[in-house]
């Protein structure tokens, strides 16, 4: 019984011995299960807290086989405990010598030393670098990389900023040429990136509203048939002009406006005095540089007037940005769009329907009309429409000359059609070359022969104006006007389509018709002799009522052709009040009656 009660204090006490050494056992347990187990989500969240404030900082985050790279290294570099790093230590002396440091000795205390600092370069290798960068944004731009070309640019400049700018003039100088040729590229890449945008939509958006439907209806009506003959001749002149418009980087549906403004018609001539294909007045022709004078208008080259339009255009749409108010803008002036634009009591939120009540009506119906055409020619059989075959454009080529020749001398030796020659060169007025270098147009392969056949061609003598222009001046009358010209009153009514011959006004510019040199306009306010003039071997002769050609040579004893003659009168027709010169010695005039004593109707003043 005795051993029977002693065994549970036994017990107790072995318990009490075991107890600190299972509690031991059991923490290092813990410890091996700690590191055996994955991380619990406690852990990942911290760390993904920790990722979300390095990338906050602006830290890059290194790939996941980055990180497992970094991890090789370093176990290939792991050192156990064995092995010992030499460094370079100084002494109080300042000796240097190597000393061997275990991996546990390194600290901040003790850091490693730092290792090789990579050579700067100098300012002509950072030029050449940069240059190098400069010609690999020109490859990336030539193939169309854009993006890349940019990046390539920024690098180049970016390395021209840390050159000093106290180095010598060679360098500074080199500088600033890189610096010029930068610039310069990077604004032909933002160019070429405006050019070879392409949009989901056309730059001209195809509207169609209550207007658009009148002009279809007008088209498919009253003007059918100007548009399908416009249509035919527009074969003619629009690939040049498309191919234009492709180079300066403009919509090419624009290339069917001469068919609303001309009809494609290169002589076309509108009631504002607009000129050519493209209609242009002489001032905005002027402008855009097209010449005008005695024997050229340029206007009416197809060429030369469709680049003026592309300039033309090209300011109107950096003035207001969309299409339509440019197309209204080129038809009736941009200070006009302006003004009602100023005027309107709301922002013009570049919408042209908000525009169109508040511009002239034939302004208003020509954005409509353009649209109506685009409709058309995009489904033609839609409304209506059996488009025939456009003519064919006519190749040439041109020879620059310096004579005057006329045209259709110059058709006759090259044997073709001089209304061909004519229709490539409608800038001559005239149709003969100006007495100035000019350069003319022939078909392909009719070069040489001109320039072969070009001493043959007789020089072009222009003839002596049918009329001549007289403004009218303080004092005179039609009948002294007609003395001075040397020819009839009723011939200045007709040719100026006068209804009375005693009434004009001082500043009337009037057309006094004449075919040989006249006499010369010196002022006179007294009326002139009537006695006649004796000039040499000629006299001045009034023809009178009744007279004739026949009766005047009886008179003067000479005979009609010599009269004619002198003259240069084709036919025997004669008008009252002209003046001829009779080829007689004036010995005895005495009786004759050479001018009709007669008193000038005042000049109205008003």
């Amino acid at each position: 019984m005795e051993i029977m009660h002693k065994l549970p204090k036994v017990r107790i006490l072995l318990i009490m011995l075991l107890l600190p050494i299972c509690t031991s056992c059991s923490s290092h347990m813990s410890f091996l299960k700690s590191e055996n187990q994955p991380p619990t989500e406690e852990v990942v969240s911290e760390e993904a807290v920790s990722v979300q404030s390095s990338a906050a900082s602006g830290e890059e985050i290194a790939a996941p086989a980055r990180i497992e790279e970094e991890r090789e290294i370093a176990a290939s570099i792991k050192i156990e405990g064995e092995q010992e790093i030499a460094i370079l230590v100084k002494d109080e002396g300042g000796r240097g010598e190597e000393k061997p440091l275990h991996p546990s000795e390194v600290s901040e205390n003790n850091p490693l030393p730092p290792g090789p600092q990579p050579q700067k370069k100098s300012d002509q290798e950072m030029l050449d670098s940069a240059l190098e960068f400069c010609e690999t944004a020109n490859y990336f731009w030539e193939r169309g990389e854009l993006d890349n070309a940019l990046n390539a640019l920024d690098q180049s400049y970016s390395l021209i900023l840390k050159v000093n700018p106290e180095d010598g003039a060679e360098i500074l100088q080199q500088r600033d040429d890189l610096r010029f040729t930068i610039s310069k590229r990077i604004i032909e890449v933002y160019a070429s990136r405006f050019t070879v945008a392409n949009g989901y939509k056309k730059p001209i958006p195809l509207v169609m509203n209550r207007y658009v439907e009148r002009a279809l209806s007008l088209y498919k009506g009253r003007d059918r048939q100007f548009f399908i003959d416009a249509y035919v001749r527009s074969g003619r002149y629009r690939p040049a002009i498309v191919s234009a418009l492709r180079d300066a980087g403009l919509p090419e549906e624009l290339s069917w406006l001469p068919l609303i403004e001309s009809g494609f018609k290169i002589r076309a001539l509108s009631r504002a005095r607009a000129l050519g294909l493209w209609q242009f007045i002489a001032s905005t022709g002027y402008k855009f540089g097209l010449t005008r004078d005695q024997w050229v208008d340029e206007r009416m080259d197809p060429e030369k007037a469709t680049q003026a339009a592309i300039g033309y255009l090209k300011e109107l749409h950096q003035i207001f940005g969309d299409w339509e108010t440019v197309l209204a803008a080129y038809n009736c002036g941009e200070g006009r769009v302006l003004r009602c634009i100023r005027t309107q009591k709301i922002n013009y939120l570049d919408n042209f329907w908000d525009l169109y009540p508040r511009l002239p009506v034939e302004t208003a119906w020509y954005v409509p009309k353009f649209m109506a055409m685009l409709h058309i020619l995009s489904d033609p059989e839609a409304h209506g429409f059996d488009l025939p075959p456009v003519q064919e454009e006519i190749e040439t080529e041109q020879v620059a000359f310096d004579k005057q020749v006329h045209v259709k001398a110059v058709s006759k030796h090259l044997q073709v059609p001089y209304e061909l020659l004519r229709d490539l060169n409608p800038a001559l007025r005239h149709s003969c070359t100006p007495s100035r270098p000019y350069a003319l147009k022939v078909p392909k392969g009719k070069g040489a022969v001109l320039l072969s056949e070009l001493d043959d061609i007789p020089v072009y003598r222009p003839p002596v104006p049918a009329y001549v222009v007289h403004r009218v001046r303080k004092g005179e009358c039609l009948s002294l006007i007609a003395r001075r010209y040397r020819t009839s009153v009723r011939a200045i009514m007709a040719l100026n389509g006068l209804n009375s011959s005693s009434y004009i006004k001082v500043g009337w510019r009037l057309k006094i018709p004449t075919r040989r040199t006249y006499a010369s306009l010196r002022k006179t306010s007294s009326p002139a002799p009537s006695r006649p003039q004796v000039k040499g071997r000629a006299i001045e002769y009034v023809v009178r009522k009744g007279d004739s050609l026949w009766r005047i040579a009886n008179r003067f004893a000479t005979t009609t052709e010599a009269i004619q003659s002198l003259n240069n009168l084709n036919t025997t027709r004669l008008h009252i009040g002209q003046v001829l010169l009779i080829p007689q010695e004036a010995t005895n005039l005495t009786g004759i009656k050479t001018r009709p004593d007669a008193v000038c109707p005042s000049v109205s003043a008003a």
